[in-house]
């Protein structure tokens, strides 16, 4: 399917509405193992942060995932003493796995997290999530690396910060800047769907969650900011380095193969109502001639050295029939998947045979050309084939262009992944909806300092499908803590 035209299973990106209620709008979760010493000043500083700063209401998670210290004990005492904290208890460790799980049960439309060694200076949370409430972006991420980054920490570290996140863009085509610092933020209706994509469940969860989401077209926000590396940082660093290459060899293998549906993770242009009753409109024409002339440049070139090597023992026509078979059939495998986004190997012997039809038409015009020129001179030189071979591929590439855009791959709209956006949801039993609001709670978002005499807001509680992305414990959004997949159960992973 089409990633650049598909309407997807989320709605358009709109500022979610303040107001007075008792849903948080942020929900800060931090992860800890074994971190009896450091939560306890990590959290009430957090929490007088939050307090004093905060416009909106807010929650804070503990995510405590297997501590064998007292860290269970100190989660508790501060949940007790500090109503907007909670905490959760999970049996198996890996980060991963813990925000999964706690993302996957809040009920706030923002979700953050940050390390409990708060190394980030807590001034940079609000400039992250304010661009998710506004409905700017999708994610939000702060970056050690960007210029205006103020950031303290040894050259080993260093080191290896900068070297993983050259790996990214060479390997991944990664165009994010920092993917290790641990102050991240994601809207809950796109994790809904984006989450059960990703596989990993300790220190890669993250990096896979931000390619995956990039790769779909999801607006990334980075936040310069200031950081100080903790030199108690338990993390073993050669066995961390080494899950991430694992990490980034299977994403980019999915990837490569198209086995990922990050077409469902697609919007629609913006929330002003008239870009949603646009019909009819081409979707993506630029990109696509740029991909189709890049392409169709590198299939000339490879035609014409084929041409060139079957040239020397055999005949024009006949040299020219199978530079064009091998030519074309690569040419509809490049554009098939590079130029119009089409992943996976569904119909992929459809769209060969019909390439196959219109390299009958290129070989037609080719040959005629080809007989046109033998029957005004007897013997023309091999330049003289050449540039009229070159123009007559040019008409070619044209009908070519046009025939692959209208017939092969057009552009058709998956009924499955319809986005609903009227107030009148259509719901299928075969399919979970997914609410922007949370269930039972349909009135405006939060905001802490009520204003008298504002105006009140509805929240739209506009529904949307998921198709098959998402599997069973996503039907609700306000589940109970349970393992996301079957492999979060097994005592044999040690992370």
């Amino acid at each position: 399917m089409r990633t650049d035209s598909s309407p997807g299973t989320l709605p358009a990106r709109e500022h979610l509405p303040a107001g007075d209620a008792g849903t948080p709008v942020l929900d800060v979760v931090i992860p800890v193992y074994n971190e009896e010493k450091d939560l306890r000043p990590c959290v009430l500083r957090l929490h007088d942060h939050l307090k004093r700063t905060f416009p909106y209401a807010f929650r804070v998670t503990i995510a405590d995932n297997a501590s064998t210290d007292t860290t269970p004990r100190v989660a508790s005492r501060l949940e007790a003493e500090l109503p907007e904290v909670r905490s959760f208890r999970l049996e198996q460790k890996g980060r991963g796995r813990a925000l999964r799980t706690v993302w996957s049960a809040s009920d706030a439309p923002i979700l953050a997290y940050m390390d409990v060694d708060l190394s980030t200076d807590l001034n940079a949370l609000l400039p992250l999530v304010a661009p998710l409430i506004s409905g700017h972006s999708d994610l939000a991420i702060g970056s050690r690396l960007a210029r205006s980054s103020r950031v303290v920490r040894g050259p080993k570290r260093e080191f290896i910060s900068r070297s993983y996140n050259l790996i990214l863009r060479g390997s991944l085509q990664a165009r994010f800047t920092d993917a290790q610092c641990g102050f991240k933020a994601i809207r809950r209706d796109v994790a809904q769907i984006l989450l059960p994509m990703v596989e990993d469940t300790g220190w890669f969860f993250d990096t896979e969650m931000l390619v995956l989401a990039e790769r779909a077209g999801l607006r990334i926000h980075e936040v310069p900011v200031d950081w100080v590396d903790d030199p108690n940082s338990t993390v073993h660093i050669v066995r961390t380095a080494t899950d991430d290459l694992k990490g980034v060899w299977r994403v980019g293998k999915a990837l490569a193969s198209g086995s990922l549906p990050l077409d469902r993770l697609a919007r629609p242009f913006g929330d002003d109502p008239r870009d949603r009753e646009i019909e009819d409109v081409p979707g993506g024409l630029a990109r696509q001639l740029v991909g189709f002339c890049v392409v169709g440049a590198l299939s000339t070139l490879f035609y014409l050295l084929l041409y060139s090597g079957f040239r020397v023992f055999t005949g024009s026509q006949v040299a020219n029939a199978l530079a064009l078979l091998v030519s074309a059939i690569a040419n509809t495998a490049a554009n098939r998947r590079l130029t119009f986004g089409v992943r996976g190997s569904g119909g992929a012997v459809r769209h060969q045979a019909q390439g196959l039809v219109v390299f009958g038409i290129g070989l037609a015009l080719t040959s005629g050309s080809l007989a046109a020129l033998n029957a005004a001179s007897a013997d023309p030189s091999h330049s003289t084939e050449l540039a009229v071979l070159i123009a007559a591929n040019l008409a070619a590439t044209v009908l070519r262009f046009l025939l692959f855009r209208a017939w092969v791959f057009p552009d058709r709209r998956d009924a499955g992944s319809t986005v609903v956006a009227s107030h009148s949801p259509v719901h299928t039993p075969s399919s979970p909806t997914y609410s922007m609001a949370h269930p039972g709670h349909q009135g405006p978002l939060p905001q802490r300092p009520v204003i008298q005499g504002a105006p009140q807001h509805s929240y739209d509680t506009t529904q949307f499908r998921a198709g098959e992305a998402a599997d069973g414990t996503w039907r609700d959004a306000t589940m109970q803590l349970q393992p996301v997949r079957p492999h979060d159960t097994d005592p044999r992973d040690s992370r």
